[in-house]
């Protein structure tokens, strides 16, 4: 009966380790938003430290508040993992409008590269 459950045990553990590797990373963005292309090279960064090898990373232009009311967009750039938002606020918009995040050092346009790895460590 021990041999069973701890058959059970790998098993569970294997399919959340595969489970790992199916993530979904999604940077949502407006066009020209000065803050993108650095939460990218963050996020880049952040799951080459915190996620399997072969995680990858969608960018997806919101180019109509149509497109923003379809997706889980609360400004530019917004990051989705499994669809969730990584810095979850009550702040949805329609807007195609840039994004605040709160930083150890002030406000600013992009989260850091270590917050970004808190992130995903925690949503793990």
């Amino acid at each position: 009966m021990r041999f069973r459950t701890r058959q059970k045990i790998r098993i569970s553990t294997a399919v959340c380790r595969e489970r790992r590797f199916m993530v979904t990373i999604e940077l949502l963005h407006i066009a020209d938003c000065p803050n993108s292309g650095e939460t990218l090279l963050r996020l880049e960064r952040a799951v080459e430290k915190t996620m399997p090898s072969n995680a990858t990373i969608k960018s997806t232009l919101v180019d109509s508040a149509e497109t923003a009311a379809r997706v889980l967009f609360a400004g530019s750039p917004t990051i989705l993992v499994d669809g969730v938002d990584l810095f979850p606020t009550d702040g949805r918009t329609n807007d195609l409008a840039c994004r605040i995040y709160l930083t150890p050092n002030g406000l600013a346009g992009s989260p850091t590269e270590q917050q970004i790895e808190a992130a995903l460590a925690a949503h793990g």
